[in-house]
């Protein structure tokens, strides 16, 4: 595959977004409110090219800073992980990464973070695929709080503009999406 730059990259899964994720119609969010349209992100993170594209920016976005372990709640986070997981292995900055499951299992070792054990005072950027309200995010925030990891950032694929952003702020939360309703022309 040919070396593509930043910008051909972010074009690249524009493209896709708008052509795979955007759907149009009737749809309830997972934060309850209903929408004239859908994006469905994991579409484009289990399609390989998706999946690529969208680890390859999210770590250009990180590739300045100082980070320990990557991850998000699941599902939305799910693929994203495993991306940047083996994309930061092969870029020779393997990243720890872990999946929080929205309750502990109720087998096993009963877990609600999956993945390598996470130290205190460890740096994480969480993820997922869409923020609309970026209530998943801010618990997410919360379950690593109690293990002493820090959080300051969350990277998502799209922000659906509606208060995501102003709502993880209050949690010091900076979220940085890949891209903006505004940049899908919706």
């Amino acid at each position: 595959m040919e070396k593509l730059n930043e910008q051909q990259m972010r074009k690249r899964l524009l493209e896709l977004i708008q052509r795979h994720a955007l759907k149009r119609g009737k749809f309830i969010l997972s934060s309850g409110k209903e929408s004239s349209f859908y994006l469905d992100g994991r579409i484009i993170t289990m399609m390989p090219e998706g999946s690529w594209l969208v680890a390859s920016l999210m770590l250009e976005m990180l590739k300045d800073e100082t980070v320990d372990a990557f991850g998000g709640p699941t599902l939305g986070a799910d693929p994203i992980v495993g991306a940047v997981a083996c994309l930061s292995f092969l870029n020779q900055r393997p990243l720890k990464t872990f999946i929080i499951r929205k309750q502990p299992k109720d087998h096993g070792r009963q877990q609600r973070i999956e993945g390598p054990a996470l130290e205190t005072n460890e740096i994480a950027v969480l993820v997922d695929d869409v923020a609309t309200t970026g209530h998943s995010l801010i618990e997410a925030k919360q379950v690593l709080q109690e293990l002493g990891v820090h959080v300051s950032q969350a990277l998502v694929i799209v922000d659906r503009s509606e208060g995501a952003k102003e709502n993880l702020a209050q949690h010091n939360i900076n979220l940085r999406p890949i891209f903006t309703l505004k940049e899908l022309g919706v």
